[in-house]
């Protein structure tokens, strides 16, 4: 669980990030501090070049200024992503059908967020931000065999596995 009950807070958070401002300091106030907050990780060098030089055709010109400036930067900059996510799954219908695994039918509510902030000298550089404020799925299955779907596949692979 993280620090943010909605796709809202965690984008006001993010948002009074304030590159060139904000310091290390600034960002355990909001919440975005690796040590206490579950969901950030803490990027090296290599993992900045990989997320935002994804291949050859990418120049340094392509790139943000801060993003740029942290590569440069090499080692004595590094940088947090940060993936919160929430989702409710209900099912619905039939009880017996669902418990029996004939039918299921389950329905998938929430929000996702996700950031990268990128730190050279204890302050921010660069923020990009990200995510999906709602999110709903549906998912249904069907099983004609019910609790006997796939037993027989079990059983066949532990036949021919048996010395």
């Amino acid at each position: 669980m993280g620090p943010w009950q909605n796709y809202h807070e965690a984008q006001q958070a993010f948002g009074k990030i304030v590159p060139y401002q904000t310091t290390l300091e600034d960002l355990k106030t909001l919440r975005l501090d690796p040590a206490s907050n579950p969901n950030i990780t803490i990027l090296n060098y290599s993992d900045v070049i990989r997320r935002f030089i994804p291949s050859p055709s990418v120049s340094a010109e392509d790139l943000a200024p801060g993003v740029r400036e942290c590569i440069l930067a090499k080692g004595a900059c590094n940088g947090y992503e940060i993936v919160q996510q929430s989702s409710v799954r209900k099912r619905y219908g039939n009880f017996w059908s669902d418990f029996l695994n004939f039918k299921r039918k389950v329905e998938v509510t929430g929000w996702s967020f996700s950031g990268v902030i990128l730190v050279r000298d204890n302050v921010v550089i660069y923020t990009l931000a990200g995510g999906q404020p709602a999110i709903y799925m549906l998912e249904e299955s069907k099983n004609p065999l019910g609790p006997l779907q796939g037993s027989g596949e079990s059983a066949f692979r532990n036949s021919i596995s048996a010395p």
